[in-house]
């Protein structure tokens, strides 16, 4: 047989295979939903890398999550021992444990970078309300995931940890002690949480965490991606029904984004390889030494992605009030699409005083999160009251501002810059 007559007979059989599986499940429908024929605004540039980043995180978090768990006990008298055992005796298990790791925190930069990216265009604007409401829910989910799993290593910053926000549960009217309890599963953080926290770790959340994800896609795709200049590409079109400034998300989007996630993975292992504690912020000395209930080490703080809200939490006297603030400083963000009352979405075209209440957010969100990680002083709590004052007036008088603040024209089609 030739060599043309074996190669048509292969692609025979393959378009033979997959038309048989198209006929049974709309794979090609949902390719070209999602993929090939989703029309994506031409103006991408590199703030739209953070959110493929944020998949690439979440596939490694899921796969070394599952590799971990073959040889993790969540027992309170093995979870030390086994991490160590993974870190020494299991093959490659140190490489895992600290992709896992590294991963963790990689997970909170793309995705604030990816959320302050948003804040940027007003990608939470209409019609993306849903958009930006499920990616809030990933973003509680993420939260949680983050604490649930920061017990498992039972070192003595994952145990005081976990004690410090259980009990701020107590804080609750009337049913605080028994709240607090319940998510405990005993009197106090023992092997009885370890194991409620193994299993939503790695069951419960993760299958929430992937169907919000998916959901979050879903609807993306269903109103189409905002772009820099906050024009819907889709108003205007050629005679094939196509956006005149949209192009197809394969091959152009993949093209790119493939070569973005290999320079984000260069990154990670630089991190992963040379530096997996960075200094004691994605992993804290306390806990290499194991949990010890009589010990208490001499200042507890939370990981760094936490220490923002963290701050706002100790910023306020009373414990009721701090728990309430601090829910409220995450919340809060869900309340944006409404908030914002400017005719524009994107900041390229809003006035000065959006731009200036933006920086000053940002300062203030970064502020926090330095002094979450220090031990607390009357001069640091005094910032820290400051600070919470500001990234609260953010959004409080957002309606204000962004009614008074000048705007631009926004142009017709979007614009390309200058390579």
């Amino acid at each position: 047989m030739s060599k043309e007559a074996s190669n048509i007979d292969r692609s025979t059989l393959l378009g033979g295979l997959l038309g048989w599986f198209d006929d049974r499940f709309p794979l090609i429908e949902t390719w070209d939903t999602h993929m090939g024929k989703y029309y994506a605004p031409k103006n991408f540039n590199f703030w739209y890398y953070f959110g493929v980043f944020s998949i690439v995180v979440l596939v490694i978090q899921i796969v070394t999550g599952i590799f971990l768990t073959m040889n993790y006990k969540p027992d309170g008298n093995l979870a030390f021992a086994s991490v160590e055992y993974i870190m020494r005796d299991v093959s490659f298990g140190w490489l895992i444990r600290y992709m896992h790791s590294t991963g963790a925190s990689f997970f909170f930069i793309v995705v604030y970078l990816h959320m302050f990216r948003a804040l940027l265009y007003g990608s939470y604007k209409k019609p993306r309300e849903l958009v930006w409401l499920v990616g809030m829910g990933i973003y509680l989910c993420l939260m949680a995931e983050a604490f649930f799993g920061y017990l498992l290593p039972w070192g003595q910053m994952s145990y005081w940890g976990a004690q410090v926000i259980i009990s701020l549960f107590g804080a609750v009217p009337v049913i605080g002690d028994d709240l607090t309890l319940w998510i405990r599963g005993d009197y106090v953080v023992s092997d009885a949480t370890l194991n409620r926290f193994f299993a939503l770790h790695v069951i419960a959340i993760p299958l929430v965490l992937v169907g919000l994800v998916f959901l979050h896609i879903v609807a993306l795709h269903a109103v189409g991606s905002n772009n820099p200049d906050g024009v819907e590409i889709k108003k205007l079109k050629d005679v094939d029904g196509k956006p005149l400034d949209g192009i197809p998300f394969h091959p152009y989007y993949t093209v790119k984004d493939f070569m973005g996630v290999i320079v984000f993975l260069m990154f990670f292992s630089v991190v992963m390889f040379y530096m997996p504690e960075m200094g004691g912020y994605f992993l804290e000395a306390p806990n290499f030494v194991p949990a010890d209930p009589l010990v208490t080490p001499a200042h507890i703080a939370p990981v760094w992605y936490f220490t923002p809200y963290y701050a706002i939490l100790r910023a306020v006297p009373d414990k009721l009030m701090g728990v309430i603030a601090m829910g409220a400083a995450v919340m809060i963000f869900c309340l944006l699409p409404w908030l914002d009352r400017s005719p524009v979405k994107s900041i390229r075209y809003k006035g000065p005083l959006f731009k200036i209440a933006l920086s000053i957010f940002v300062v203030s969100f970064i502020g926090l999160g330095i002094l979450g990680v220090l031990p607390p002083s009357p001069a640091l709590t005094l910032l820290a009251q400051i600070l919470a004052v500001i990234y609260f007036a953010f959004f409080l008088l957002m309606p204000v501002y962004t009614s008074l603040d000048s705007y631009k024209e926004v142009p017709e089609r979007v614009t390309m810059p200058a390579h």
